[in-house]
């Protein structure tokens, strides 16, 4: 039986402010702690993975293809578990599925940092890797689209942008704890790193978790949730309920996350790779680039999260497009040649510091406004989400790493294919309709 709760103006101020900064803090750490768990391979897997998971024997090249296979392998859990913990977010509520999805990342991610190394059980160290990777994408598909819709169900009108923005922080405060804590072991000795150093950030899960978990227990259900189903009744099946009622909404959401996760994922993983084996950069140079980036994320991307409720969600997303083509066909690249350690660490720092905020800090409230009815939006959002990332940061680095293989060492092949993912998200975003006022 459902229970509608009362409204939010019989909740005296000081009471509501509470719940806003319980919710705030929930939706911001529980998407820290899972962002940093699905982060620390990114980081380590150029690194140390090649090394530790595979023969000696076998060629460089194909070491690092498997190794960013592997990373894939993530993303393509993400719309695997984001459906299944989406059909349950629209049919019992958002909560439960995100204490579900915390537990499960908590558990790979302690898991994968006792997996022996390939010397001691062979091809069974990266079957194992690879099979952890994807429950971890599992648990991300349902906490990377669950947080930011429970947040912004449960804001104010008029402070969407700005609420689901701060869930969406989570993916950089993740991102910060993920690269502090892989610059703490890469200052261990080589022999120390590769036999157990690499594992430490990954055993560190378990009370990073428990701490999230405590949190996130005394968070409310979202009442625009709770108020629709209890008029309307839950969707017998979401899923089929957004291809019949929504699908334009999905394909919007679905070209936006092919570029937006590529902003990402193509400069902070392959970058790291061809920074450190082609252009031999040390690695922590370009991770303290990027935590510098990230850092100024943490501030500027609140502040785009806000900007979208006073101008509008569109107008961001085309301008963090069209900047992340410049940034990758002019910038990136051409600054990491220099190998200029300043520079270096301003290219690490470019994609996190003006593109994310752009991109990913609005899309939290811009995603979920495009469904309407709230008893598909879990279901629309994770379909056109989820499968988005997989196709685009997912596959990004593997393809990055074949097309440079093929070509020779030239990088235009991949600056063309990143061109087209952000014309198709341009496009997008243009014939979808603007969403800051929308009721939820």
């Amino acid at each position: 039986m459902v229970v509608v709760p009362d409204a939010v103006e019989t909740i005296p101020p000081r009471e509501q402010a509470r719940k806003y900064r319980r919710l705030l803090g929930s939706a911001l750490s529980g998407s820290a702690i899972e962002w940093y768990d699905f982060g620390l391979y990114g980081l380590l897997a150029p690194i140390i993975f090649n090394k530790i998971f595979f023969a000696a024997a076998m060629s460089p090249w194909v070491k690092n293809i498997f190794v960013m296979v592997i990373f894939g392998i993530g993303f393509f859990g993400r719309p695997v578990g984001g459906l299944i913990f989406a059909h349950f977010g629209d049919k019992i509520g958002r909560k439960p599925m995100m204490v579900v999805t915390m537990s499960l990342i908590g558990v790979a991610s302690t898991l994968i940092g006792c997996i022996p190394s390939y010397a001691q059980i062979g091809v069974a160290a990266p079957i194992i890797l690879t099979f952890l990777r994807f429950v971890q994408g599992c648990a991300l598909g349902g906490e990377s689209t669950g947080a930011p819709i429970l947040t912004m169900e449960s804001a104010p009108q008029g402070r969407r942008g700005l609420f689901a923005s701060i869930a969406q922080m989570g993916a950089a405060g993740g991102a910060i704890l993920s690269s502090l804590a892989v610059q703490a072991v890469l200052h261990l000795s080589p022999d120390q790193l590769l036999a157990w150093g690499w594992r430490l950030p990954y055993l560190a899960s378990v009370i990073i978790v428990g701490i999230g978990l405590y949190i996130r227990v005394k968070v409310d259900e979202s009442p625009a949730f709770v108020k629709r189903t209890a008029e309307a009744g839950v969707s017998r099946i979401p899923l089929f309920d957004v291809l019949r009622f929504a699908p334009k909404a999905a394909l919007i959401v679905f070209l936006c996350a092919l570029c937006e996760s590529s902003i990402a994922f193509l400069p902070g993983v392959y970058g790291l790779q061809y920074g450190t084996q082609t252009l031999h950069i040390p690695a922590l140079l370009m991770i303290q680039g990027g935590l510098c980036g990230v850092v100024v994320c943490l501030f500027l991307g609140p502040t785009m999260g806000w900007l979208s409720d006073k101008i509008g969600r569109r107008p961001l997303m085309i301008a963090g497009f069209v900047l992340a083509v410049i940034h990758i066909v002019f910038v990136f690249f051409t600054l990491l040649e220099t190998r200029d350690p300043y520079l270096i660490m301003l290219a690490s720092a470019l994609s996190p510091a003006i593109l994310t905020p752009l991109t990913l800090c609005v899309e939290g409230s811009f995603y979920a406004e495009l469904f309407e009815d709230a008893r598909l939006r879990y279901s629309g959002n994770t379909l056109g989400r989820q499968f988005g990332t997989a196709f685009g940061g997912g596959l990004i680095p593997t393809i990055a790493t074949s097309m440079v293989a093929a070509m020779g060492g030239s990088l235009w092949g991949i600056k063309a294919y990143f061109c087209l993912l952000a014309l198709m998200a341009i496009a997008a975003v243009l014939f979808a309709p603007e969403t800051k006022n929308r009721k939820v």
